[in-house]
């Protein structure tokens, strides 16, 4: 019990009652240690319901986010994600803005080997915008699978 307490006695919201964050400056991103440091493995998180707001006219975005990293010393802790990405419900930014951001974000905290995210948006004045970030080539000994989403088509 004393070593889980010393790896995640720091965790502020795992296992406790958090208010959501109102903002993404107000939210927190917590880490864990990864347990794996030595082999080389992807993560990936699906936000399919990722919502925020569109700076000019107030209106929600709605967007499909994935996100994909190669983790080094660090995980992120899944709960605080939750709580970070629905801290843009009420945030106005341009798609461009909050998926960059948010892999950003991803990378000061976590310093993974690698990361990328794909922002996947419904439209807004009818053309879907999808961004596209990550920080460099992926590791050369990783199968990184396709996200696959595909392409928006009105029915």
């Amino acid at each position: 019990m004393n070593d889980k307490k010393a790896l995640y006695g720091n965790l502020k919201q795992l296992g406790h009652y958090v208010e959501w964050p109102q903002s993404p400056e107000e939210a927190e991103l917590e880490k864990v240690p990864n347990p794996q440091p030595g082999s080389p493995y992807l993560v990936r998180f699906t936000a399919p319901e990722f919502t925020s707001l569109c700076p000019i006219t107030g209106q929600p975005d709605f967007a499909r986010l994935m996100i994909d990293y190669v983790p080094q010393n660090w995980l992120v802790e899944s709960k605080s994600l939750k709580l970070y990405l629905g801290s843009f419900r009420n945030h106005g930014a341009f798609h461009e803005d909050c998926t960059i951001r948010i892999g950003r974000k991803l990378v000061e905290v976590l310093e993974p080997h690698w990361l990328r995210i794909g922002g996947y948006w419904f439209p807004r004045g009818g053309i879907p915008i999808d961004v596209f970030w990550q920080t460099g080539e992926p590791p050369q000994s990783m199968w990184i699978p396709p996200q696959d989403v595909p392409p928006y088509q009105g029915r």
